[in-house]
């Protein structure tokens, strides 16, 4: 069964409002305003790029593998 990406989350607890995720999304699903809401229908799938700048690890993928949601556990 394949695993793959249902959508993305910013926990607002560690965002820390630098808005990095804004400027290098290539596709705009970040938007520049406060409290920097996602669309969804914008993001690529395969694209990590938001992940990979955050650096405070606010944004985290949500899974999906068939019917059922991966979601990360609080550390």
């Amino acid at each position: 069964m394949m695993i793959t990406r249902d959508h993305l989350v910013r926990h607002p607890d560690r965002c820390t409002h630098k808005a990095v995720c804004i400027p290098v999304c290539p596709t705009g699903a970040w938007l520049s305003t406060p409290p920097y809401k996602f669309d969804e229908s914008r993001c690529m799938e395969t694209c990590r790029i938001c992940l990979d700048a955050c650096p405070s690890q606010a944004i985290y993928g949500v899974f999906r593998k068939g019917e059922k949601l991966l979601v990360p556990q609080p550390e």
